[in-house]
């Protein structure tokens, strides 16, 4: 039923030589890779306004001044990861450059941000997507978080169909919300200079505002820099483009951040032009697309547009976050698990594990966008400040090109991120500091995952590699059967037992709930099984693990001291339907879970399969 069900959902498997059909083109790739950064643009100059109105409306005109800081930032980090992806194609971005250049310790908070700030990216996109469904439909306010999970799991399916099928999708979405919002800004430039939409700033340009700080001018920064997350997704996703996969990459960021330039700018304008003030269930978008289009069919078709990118943004998360998984457990710092394909070729097991941290997120926060966009902004800025500084060694060891200028333009983006760090910490501490008990937690895990690698990699080594294989040899062997009541399945197990073993022992736990069937029980097995030592060990405590754990320390001991080997032989029948399972207790499974502490008992399993 399972397997029907899984094929019906995520479709039949592919052979691993299908894997270059899965590779993306530079228009795949734009609507697969850059659907995070450009629906940021839904929020970002509302997260901009929203500091600014706090002082008064006239301190709205700052909105222009932090949008062009803004714009000089993204600039910055584009040329940046464009070098970024020329210098390191292997993908991992921040984490493999800080790592390569900064060492073991940058590199792993270059990661770990990256894995929580995707993680933020599913959170933020969805319960975005789900604001701008409730402001076009205000009756479904109260059902925010179930909608957000539900977008959620509908992402992680489609990625687990594979990045075709998933770019395939995307294409729709991600391809009208560029139409819609080209259109938005395009027909509103018309509007203003045929004069149908009127002058409303509640200040100019070059007017001083009385209250303004620096400080609230950095905050608003800090806020409005969320509109940059994403743009470094592609720099991690190198592999899946085609060849060239370099310039394919490095062309397709080009393209995705001169739209996203054009669109924060076209926004922020608006938004300042038109004197929008954010509301608490009527976003910035929403009002200005109210402005140029009225509260007709084009006014539903943008708000539509935008709710399903910001939806599908959270695929950026799901397109990066299993390769920087990949890349982190070939370094042994995440499980292994992360480096297998799933049916479809996708990393299955990073898709899935980033679904379950968003839904997490979104319970927590009650999703609510603008409680997870700090955090999700110190997520993307400190792995740059990491990649951008690391880049600057990068160049004084590989003088390639015209590096200097290269160097420089690191540079500029090292100081940037690092004043945006300080002023998020600063400025945004209630809502970050979460983020300084996280990263030594995550950092710790990843240590200790690295180093139990370390030590079975040691363990498992060959002692001299120049010298004969030493054989161990045993003079015998002992197995220990553990039964119940005489069945067929009894008989094939203890059958198979004296075909391996020089001695065998019968095992059977007696809970003294009745002493006369134990009695005829023990009878009716010496009977049957006159050559076989039968041992019933009674208990009071119903406790199958403990006396059988017990009794075979004490066999194996004996057995190490002349040299025998010791195996427990565990019978369990296999149903014919997996449902069928549950009708069944499990207490092979714990037994078998509990003598794998042994060092020196070989656990055996017999399985008698049944016929129906």
């Amino acid at each position: 039923m399972w397997r029907y069900l899984k094929r019906l959902i995520i479709g039949r498997p592919l052979k691993s030589d299908d894997e270059s059909g899965q590779s993306l083109t530079k228009f795949s790739g734009l609507a697969l890779l850059s659907s995070d950064a450009l629906s940021s643009v839904a929020y970002g100059t509302e997260q901009i306004t929203a500091v600014l109105i706090t002082l008064s409306t006239a301190a709205l005109m700052y909105q222009m001044w932090v949008a062009l800081l803004v714009l000089v930032l993204l600039a910055a980090i584009t040329l940046s990861y464009r070098q970024i992806i020329y210098a390191y194609p292997s993908g991992g971005g921040a984490y493999v450059v800080a790592r390569t250049n900064w060492g073991e310790g940058a590199g792993l908070v270059a990661g770990g941000s990256l894995l929580v700030d995707y993680m933020l990216t599913v959170a933020v996109s969805t319960t975005s997507g789900t604001e701008a469904i409730t402001s076009a439909l205000p009756s479904l306010y109260n059902y925010q978080v179930p909608i957000a999970i539900f977008i959620v799991v509908f992402i992680m399916v489609l990625n687990l169909r594979g990045m075709k099928d998933s770019a395939t999708f995307l294409v729709v979405p991600v391809y009208l919300f560029i139409f819609m919002i080209v259109f938005m800004i395009i027909l509103g430039g018309y509007n203003i200079l045929t004069g149908k939409i009127t002058y409303h700033a509640y200040a100019p340009l070059n007017a001083s505002v009385k209250g303004m700080t620096l400080l609230l001018f950095f905050k608003a920064f800090s806020s409005g820099s969320s509109s940059l997350t994403g743009v470094e997704a592609i720099s991690n996703a190198v592999p899946n483009f085609k060849p060239p996969k370099r310039k394919n990459a490095a062309n397709t960021l080009a393209l995705m951040a001169t739209i996203l330039a054009v669109f924060f700018a076209g926004i922020t304008f608006l938004s300042y032009y038109m004197g929008i003030i954010p509301g608490a269930k009527d976003t910035v978008l929403s009002q200005i697309g109210v402005g140029v289009f009225g509260h007709g069919f084009l006014y539903y078709v943008l708000q539509m547009a935008t709710a399903l990118i910001l939806a599908v943004a959270a695929n950026t998360g799901f397109s990066a976050f299993p390769i920087l998984a990949y890349n982190m457990a070939k370094d042994k710092y995440l499980p292994h698990a992360y480096l297998d394909k799933g049916d479809r070729l996708g990393y299955s097991n990073g898709i899935i594990s980033l679904a379950i941290g968003a839904i997490v997120l979104i319970l927590i926060f009650n999703g609510k966008t603008n409680l997870l966009i700090p955090l999700y902004a110190v997520g993307v800025f400190v792995p740059f400040t990491l990649s951008q500084s690391g880049m600057i060694v990068h160049w004084l060891h590989h003088k390639e090109g015209f590096w200097p200028g290269k160097m420089l333009i690191n540079f500029i983006g090292t100081i940037i991120s690092i004043m945006l760090v300080v002023f998020l910490f600063a400025l945004h501490f209630g809502d970050v500091w979460s983020y300084l008990i996280i990263m030594p937690l995550i950092l710790y895990m990843f240590y200790r995952i690295h180093n139990h690698y370390m030590q079975v990699a040691k363990q498992l080594r060959v002692k001299n590699a120049n010298s004969k294989a030493v054989i161990k040899n045993y003079d015998g062997s002992t197995v220990i059967v553990l039964v119940g009541n005489v069945t067929q399945m009894t008989h094939d197990a203890i059958s198979y037992a004296k075909s391996i073993g020089d001695q065998v022992v019968a095992v059977h736990v007696a809970f003294n709930s009745d002493p006369e069937h134990e009695k005829r029980n023990e009878a009716k097995f010496k009977k049957e099984y006159p050559d076989i030592r039968f041992v019933s060990i009674h208990t009071s405590y119903r406790s199958l693990n403990d006396p059988v754990l017990r009794f075979c320390d004490v066999i194996s001991r004996k057995d190490e001291e002349i040299n025998y080997s010791t195996t427990v032989l565990v019978p369990q029948f296999v149903p014919k339907h997996h449902w069928q399972q549950v009708l069944h207790n499990q207490s092979g499974l714990r037994l078998r879970a509990a003598l794998n502490s042994r060092q020196n008992i070989i656990v055996a399993t017999y399985n008698f399969h049944l016929n129906n």
